[in-house]
């Protein structure tokens, strides 16, 4: 459950972060033609690069696995570029960008988003399970 939960917050942070550098940064177009598909390959991208490169970083570079969460959204981005007409990043202000105010936006909404919501409805959801198999 937690699982689902935390794609379904992935895709909207994601959805908000594209578009905010879309309308942010001169060097980032999103088409409305291929938003979804860029969302859809930014998100598994972001999702299957994430443990990969953790893994790298604490094999070969362990002082560096704090930042795997932004290389991860590096190469998400890069990732997403390459299908179709969905986002395209150009200039190297955009590419130095794009990847903080994208992964500031998923990491802390995300962070918010469990903290608030989630862990507070399992918690209303456990204890109302207990009580169901208390009476």
């Amino acid at each position: 459950m937690r699982f689902l939960f935390q794609v379904g917050a992935q895709l909207v942070l994601g959805a908000i972060a594209l578009v905010v550098i879309h309308f942010a940064l001169p060097g980032v177009t999103v088409h409305v033609t291929g938003f979804f598909v860029a969302l859809g390959v930014f998100t598994l991208a972001h999702a299957l690069l994430g443990p990969f490169v953790l893994n790298i970083a604490q094999r070969y570079a362990a002082p560096l696995a704090g930042g795997v969460g932004l290389v991860a959204t590096v190469l998400a981005l890069w990732v997403a570029t390459l299908f179709g007409d969905g986002i395209e990043i150009t200039g190297v202000d955009a590419w130095v960008l794009a990847p903080i105010i994208v992964w500031v936006i998923t990491a802390l909404g995300g962070w918010l988003f469990m903290a608030l919501f989630v862990e507070k409805w399992l918690k209303r959801r456990a204890t109302a399970k207990a009580i169901r198999a208390a009476g």
